[in-house]
């Protein structure tokens, strides 16, 4: 995707060394739009691969309302599992676990899961119960009877709440638009780990997108995503280096189950995605 790499280069071009809470240092640059016309083809990342099930796992999981990091692990989803894991290394029960190893008592443990594995009122709480509102079930009643309205929005950012989070919402507030029956969505993240949160992000909110156009029996319109510190850590330039030197490869097609009518009936294998055709992964570490 020529947006994403663009959005690389002005970062290393312009951005400024900046400090951060991780203590890793980034490359920093604030404030910049990127635009996906969703009928053009799924925008997943083709400069590396980027691994859909977490996607699709992680956004089921936003839909539910679930916040315990047991229906990831259960799925081998380990995106995760570094917050939970560090608040663990720091109580009187770490017993020098490794992260792998916590993850199978979350997985092999309901009462050990309920105790470490809840990251607190995360996305999927905010999106179903933002002070007693369900913000998705009104966005999808908004969408169907008032499509016009400028009030179509989903907000994660719940300032009351965030002291009780692992870690505050880094993509926190939506906003969706229908014209000529095309369903459009505005991402606004205010903090964004360009080489390994950002090609999961534009994934997930365009398959957010397409799976409420189908429930609302709407055509595709575009993703748009608002950014306001894009950065890069200042260990994953050599990842970030090595993906500009990959000419971008035709984008896969998302296929979605057509039976599927409500947005709390989709599983994972209602998705099919067909044709991508990535370079080779390139791992990197996620700031904590």
């Amino acid at each position: 995707m020529k947006q994403y790499l663009d959005l690389c280069k002005t970062i290393l071009e312009k951005g400024i060394k900046k400090e951060d809470r991780t203590g890793t240092g980034t490359i920093s640059y604030f404030g910049y739009q990127m635009r996906f016309d969703l009928s053009e083809g799924f925008p997943l990342l083709t400069t590396k691969r980027v691994h859909l099930k977490s996607i699709i796992h992680e956004l089921l999981w936003f839909i539910s309302g679930d916040t315990n990091i047991k229906y990831l692990v259960d799925n081998d989803v380990r995106i995760w599992n570094d917050w939970p894991y560090a608040a663990y290394q720091k109580s009187s029960e770490y017993q020098n676990e490794t992260i792998e190893e916590f993850a199978l008592k979350i997985k092999e443990s309901n009462e050990f899961a309920k105790k470490w594995g809840n990251l607190g009122p995360v996305y999927g709480k905010q999106w179903r119960n933002f002070g007693g509102v369900d913000q998705l079930e009104d966005l999808i009643n908004q969408i169907k009877t008032n499509p016009t309205s400028r009030r179509l929005i989903i907000s994660a950012w719940n300032p009351a709440e965030i002291k009780d989070m692992a870690l505050p919402p880094c993509h926190c507030f939506m906003q969706f638009y229908v014209n000529n029956n095309k369903l459009s969505c505005q991402l606004y993240q205010r903090s964004a780990d360009v080489f390994l949160g950002v090609p999961f992000n534009i994934a997930s909110y365009a398959l957010f997108t397409m799976m409420i156009a189908q429930v609302c029996n709407l055509e595709l319109g575009d993703f748009v995503h608002t950014i306001g510190d894009a950065h890069i850590y200042l260990n994953h330039l050599e990842q970030i280096n090595k993906q500009l030197t990959r000419t971008p490869r035709q984008l896969p097609t998302m296929k979605i189950n057509p039976e599927i009518k409500s947005i709390y009936d989709f599983k994972f294998d209602d998705f099919e995605l067909v044709g991508y055709d990535p370079y080779k992964g390139i791992k990197g570490k996620v700031a904590v």
